[in-house]
């Protein structure tokens, strides 16, 4: 297993877990912290919070910890835009499942993957939703940066 630090401009330190090639886990950019390493996936989270429109559908996520259901929303997640939300109630929906906006929910708190499974995307029906430890303002500042503006 590789654990890698990366940096961000303007957002700060990161880090992502991988095997071979398959992200394991992958932390956010936050302020603090200065080692920084090396890993292909670094220069295109890079590219990414610069607010260049980069895909990351071909990084392969360690999904073992999920339900059938889980990756059936983590597929329907990434197949969501760059720019775009849409509800947990409407993930539920693409994922097989309407009426399951909670479980989508818990999901998206779960999720170890940051951008690669874009669950900053993800909105409430009557509001941007929440964003873990990070916060509103973290999700507003991914959105804005993707266009986004609620």
């Amino acid at each position: 297993m590789t654990r890698v630090a990366y940096e961000i401009d303007g957002w700060g330190t990161g880090e992502l877990w991988a095997q071979d090639d398959r992200l394991l886990h992958l932390e956010h950019p936050t302020p603090g912290g200065r080692a920084v390493g090396d890993h292909p996936l670094v220069p295109r989270l890079q590219a990414y919070f610069a607010g260049e429109k980069v895909s990351f559908a071909d990084v392969a996520a360690d999904l073992e910890w999920c339900t059938p259901f889980q990756r059936e929303l983590a597929t329907a997640l990434r197949r969501v835009p760059w720019g775009s939300v849409v509800t947990y109630g409407e993930l539920a929906a693409l994922a097989g499942r309407p009426g399951a906006a909670r479980a989508a929910g818990s999901f998206c708190a779960l999720n170890r993957f940051a951008i690669v499974i874009p669950c900053h995307r993800v909105v409430g029906v009557s509001g941007i939703g929440g964003y873990g430890s990070l916060g509103l303002d973290y999700k507003r500042r991914l959105l804005a940066l993707e266009g986004v503006e609620l």
